[in-house]
């Protein structure tokens, strides 16, 4: 069973082999969310996730026999670079089963750490599948990335650490994907102190904790879709359901485009890259998604920071957007001299930086001597956009 004293024991085991991610007070987060905010940073653990707590605890308390036998796992990337990192440390064989579609960064990473990956068609719950048929083939040790007690007792140190380093913490954000972290942490933070409140995030196209804490049973989702792929999981454990249910004080869910934004956030305010997983803490709070959380003590896990280059790249150009930070303008107009000069002169008294434009004559059915331009512009908010709009307006321009 999961006991306190096994968080402790792993918290003993893995002081040689864990970064040390003091919270951090942020002072511009915490005037954005209306709080005295902290962050917790596991993007910065070895390994840049969490993931390596649990999997090197894990690993760690297996029996000779265990070992021999090598190991397998499943996972969207963190977990793998986990478990590949610890068994490399205990000299053991390992291999991973992992989505076809996970980041190349993750998959390199766990290559590069010792370990066999298998590339599996699907989605996390589909790697799991061929893990546990593979594991029945040959005999290996099955390491579950959440659904295990020693596992989540590994996790569980960061709630000791936290309690230990913000010991008048008010509230305690956590990301969910099968529950493996959110039960360690809402176990041990519960256990020492019932008091602080203890919320889980999901995003909204992976709520699998969600519905099933919300409806009081556990349920399957029929598909996945987030830019959050370290959390996309169809079903969450057993064991985390349970510990869940009994010590999360609520799930939330947060969409792909508010996740976008809480990146963009961490990278431009805080200069710390974190990957989807790992901002949708933060993207709770941002979003009023936590329930009384204005002006308490709040500490945001942000879980990890392993996302690919391209797939920030597009997330950049996501949050941007959703935050008003850049914008689309169609313009119609007479193909006359003189306008196009007029109207970037137009947003450029407006303060805004043009980084595009594309003129092309009009469709079939509009004035013969129409045509259109497309603006790409940098702007400061969405109060700026509308300025812009309004002030083309004003000297006459139709926007489409």
């Amino acid at each position: 069973m999961l006991t306190l004293d096994k968080v402790y024991h792993a918290q003993y085991v893995l002081k040689d082999i864990l970064r040390d991610t003091e919270v951090l007070r942020s002072h511009v987060l915490s005037s954005i969310t209306d709080c005295e905010l902290y962050l917790k940073p596991e993007n910065l653990q070895r390994t840049g996730s969490f993931k390596v707590r649990g999997a090197y605890y894990k690993i760690s308390q297996l029996s000779e026999e265990e070992k021999k036998k090598g190991v397998i796992a499943c996972s969207a990337g963190n977990h793998a670079q986990g478990v590949a990192i610890a068994s490399k440390k205990f000299g053991i064989n390992a291999k991973i089963c992992m989505p076809s579609g996970a980041p190349i960064s993750k998959v390199e990473a766990t290559k590069g750490y010792g370990a066999e990956v298998i590339l599996v068609p699907g989605v996390y719950d589909d790697a799991h599948n061929e893990a546990e048929r593979l594991k029945e083939q040959y005999g290996y040790t099955f390491i579950h990335p959440f659904d295990d007690e020693n596992v989540i007792a590994g996790q569980g140190t960061i709630g000791l650490e936290i309690l230990n380093q913000l010991s008048d913490v008010d509230i305690i954000v956590v990301p969910i994907g099968g529950g493996g972290l959110i039960s360690g942490v809402a176990y041990a933070v519960k256990s020492l102190n019932p008091k602080v409140k203890v919320y889980g995030v999901q995003s909204a196209g992976a709520p699998s904790m969600v519905n099933s804490i919300h409806d009081g049973k556990i349920e399957t989702l029929a598909s996945v879709s987030t830019i959050a792929d370290g959390i996309a999981v169809k079903c969450p454990g057993n064991l985390t359901y349970e510990l869940c249910s009994k010590y999360v004080d609520d799930v939330v869910s947060v969409t792909d485009d508010q996740v976008a934004t809480a990146i963009l956030t961490l990278i431009e305010k805080q200069k710390m890259i974190a990957e989807g997983a790992g901002a949708v803490s933060l993207a709770a709070l941002m979003f009023n998604k936590i329930p009384d959380y204005k002006g308490k003590k709040v500490c945001c896990v942000i879980s990890g920071g392993n996302i690919d280059v391209t797939i920030l790249s597009r997330v950049i150009d996501r949050g941007l957007l959703t935050s008003g930070r850049c914008c689309n303008i169609t313009v119609e107009l007479m193909n006359r001299p003189g306008q196009l000069v007029d109207i970037l002169s137009i947003v450029s008294k407006c303060g805004a930086n043009i980084t595009g434009v594309v003129h092309e004559r009009s469709s079939e059915g509009s004035d013969i001597n129409g045509c259109y331009v497309h603006l790409d512009i940098e702007t400061r908010n969405f109060e700026h956009i509308k300025e812009i709009k309004n002030e083309l307006k004003a000297n006459g321009y139709k926007i489409l």
